[in-house]
């Protein structure tokens, strides 16, 4: 018995893997890779765009009004960019069409017994009117304000983008006519809202990833060029 202990205790015991210790040492080993997932926002694109019919309009939620309004648009683009038709002579023949079409329903409004046609009250409203004078006013003031203060200084990341911004446009303008440029801008308006909406996951991780690589490189930037232009001499105040 003694000498069969003694056999069992002199045995090779195989070696047995902790899985404790084997998690440490992974966790040791593997570099600290921080995953930045997406900040989820409280509010909804829709109520971001208002949450009203131009809302509805952007994200398609009334497909047919959102479908007649690009096909208006692309008609309009078609006419004044493809065509070359003048915007006098448009307007013009508009009008002539719908004098045209007014006064035939105004003869044939007592043969069949209808109303005669009446101007609607939301073209001529003052009150529409004033609301529409009043939005632009705030929105012209408050793009001024920002404006201003981007081209004060005061964030030297926002100039440059702003400046970058300004230029990429120029470059575009000279390229393309006004008329395609507000297509373009209108077009984007009707698709972008709509497609972010159903692929928002994806695009925030993007987002994510291109705001990461931009700040990366505006560090290297600052650290190899701004960091080196001279600069004047700090004056201390004496108190």
């Amino acid at each position: 018995m003694k000498s069969s202990n003694r056999a069992g205790t002199g045995a090779m015991v195989p070696h047995v893997r902790d899985s404790d210790s084997d998690d440490d040492h992974h966790h040791r080993s593997a570099p600290n890779v921080t995953v930045r997932t997406p900040v989820r926002r409280q509010r909804s694109i829709h109520r971001l765009l208002g949450g009203r019919k131009v809302a509805d309009v952007l994200l398609w939620r009334d497909r047919n009004l959102s479908a007649g309004i690009l096909a208006g648009a692309t008609a309009t683009w078609f006419l004044f960019d493809v065509a070359e038709y003048n915007a006098v002579t448009l307007l013009c023949h508009a009008a002539l069409l719908g004098m045209l079409l007014l006064f035939l329903w105004n003869l044939a409004a007592p043969l069949v017994d209808r109303a005669p046609p009446r101007i609607p009250e939301v073209i001529v409203s003052e009150h529409a009117f004033r609301e529409a004078a009043l939005t632009v006013h705030r929105k012209l003031e408050h793009s001024v304000a920002v404006l201003y203060d981007v081209a004060c200084g005061k964030d030297l990341k926002k100039f440059l983008s702003v400046v970058g911004s300004l230029w990429v446009l120029a470059v575009i303008g000279e390229n393309c006519s006004f008329t395609t440029l507000l297509f373009v801008g209108f077009l984007c308006a009707l698709t972008v809202p709509a497609l972010y909406e159903r692929y928002e996951t994806e695009v925030d991780h993007l987002v994510a990833k291109g705001s990461e690589d931009l700040k990366r490189f505006y560090r290297k930037l600052d650290s190899n060029v701004l960091n080196k232009i001279p600069r004047g001499p700090i004056k201390t105040r004496r108190h």
